[in-house]
C-alpha cells in the first residue's frame, strides 16, 4: 500500500477490512439470538452446524499454529523467503476462537432445545469422523520428520474443503421444507457484507498491479482466501434467494370472527337462555 499516495484511498481501504472483519465476527450472533428466543433449532440444519465447527477448529488449528510456533514460523521463512510476512495476524487468531466458540454455543442450543424430528445424519458423521482421522495419519506422518508447516496446511485444506460442503445440507432442507424459517437469514447478510467489502478491498489494491498480484499470491498462501469467499458470496445468494424470492413468509391473517354463530363462554345470569327444542 505503499505506492498509494491519496489518505483517502487508504483510509477506505482500512475501512473496508474492518467492515469485513466485524461482519464475520457478528454474524454467528443473529442464529444464536433466533434460537435463544424460539427455544427451539428447528429449521436450522444440524449437519451445517457440525461441519462448521470442523471447518472453524481446523481454521484455529492453521492460524493459532502459524502465530504461535516459532519452528512453524522458521518453516515458513525457510520456505517462501525472509522477505515474505507471517500471513497471520492476532485479529486472526481472535476470529477463529470467537467462531469455534460461538459455533460450539450454537451446538449447545441444538442439545437443549427442541428438535422436532431432526438429527445429524450419518453422512455428516462419517465425513466428520473421515476428516479428522485423516488429519490425525497426517499428524503421525509429520512426526518424525516434524514437518509441521505442511501439517498445517492439511488443516487449511480442511478448512477450505468444510466451507465448499458446509452450506449444502441447509441448501437442501430449505428447498425440502419449501421454508428457512428457523434460519436465520441475518446470519446470511453479515457474511455477504463481509464478502463484499473484502472484494472491495482487493478492488482497490488493482489500482497498482504489482501489489494487487503480489496480495493475490500471500492471500493463497494463506488460505486460499479468494476460493474461500467465492463460495461463501454464492451460497449467501443462493439463501438470499430462498429466503425473500422463493420461500417467503407467508403473514396469516387471523381468523375473522362470525358474529351470528359466536356466544359467550359464560352466559350472563340476568340473561334469558335460549328456549331448547322440543
Amino acid at each position: 500500500m505503499a505506492s498509494w499516495n491519496s489518505i483517502p484511498l487508504e483510509i477506505t481501504y482500512e475501512t473496508f477490512g474492518w467492515i469485513a472483519f466485524f461482519s464475520w465476527s457478528v454474524s454467528f450472533y443473529p442464529q444464536v439470538i433466533l434460537n435463544f428466543r424460539r427455544k427451539s433449532v428447528v429449521g436450522l440444519n444440524f449437519d451445517f452446524v457440525v461441519l462448521n465447527l470442523t471447518k472453524h477448529s481446523s481454521y484455529l488449528i492453521y492460524n493459532a499454529s502459524l502465530y504461535f510456533s516459532s519452528d512453524v514460523q522458521h518453516q515458513y521463512i525457510e520456505k517462501y523467503g525472509f522477505g515474505e510476512m507471517i500471513p497471520v495476524a492476532a485479529n486472526d487468531v481472535a476470529f477463529s476462537i470467537h467462531a469455534v466458540l460461538l459455533t460450539a454455543i450454537t451446538l449447545f442450543q441444538i442439545v437443549i432445545y427442541d428438535r422436532g424430528n431432526q438429527k445429524i445424519s450419518k453422512i455428516s458423521i462419517a465425513t466428520v469422523c473421515a476428516v479428522w482421522l485423516v488429519a490425525a495419519v497426517c499428524f503421525l506422518i509429520a512426526l518424525p520428520s516434524h514437518s509441521w508447516l505442511w501439517l498445517i496446511s492439511i488443516f487449511n485444506s480442511i478448512q477450505v474443503l468444510m466451507t465448499v460442503i458446509k452450506y449444502i445440507p441447509q441448501v437442501i432442507m430449505n428447498f425440502m421444507r419449501k421454508s428457512t424459517d428457523g434460519f436465520s437469514i441475518g446470519n446470511i447478510l453479515l457474511d455477504f457484507l463481509g464478502g463484499v467489502t473484502s472484494y472491495a478491498q482487493m478492488a482497490m489494491q488493482s489500482v497498482d498491479q504489482s501489489v494487487f498480484l503480489g496480495e493475490l499470491l500471500w492471500q493463497h498462501r494463506k488460505n486460499v482466501v479468494i476460493f474461500d469467499h467465492v463460495v461463501s458470496v454464492f451460497f449467501d445468494l443462493l439463501f438470499m434467494t430462498q429466503h425473500y424470492i422463493l420461500y417467503p413468509e407467508k403473514k396469516v391473517a387471523p381468523p375473522k370472527l362470525n358474529k351470528e354463530k359466536t356466544e359467550p363462554l359464560i352466559r350472563s345470569s340476568e340473561e334469558p337462555a335460549a328456549p331448547e327444542n322440543v
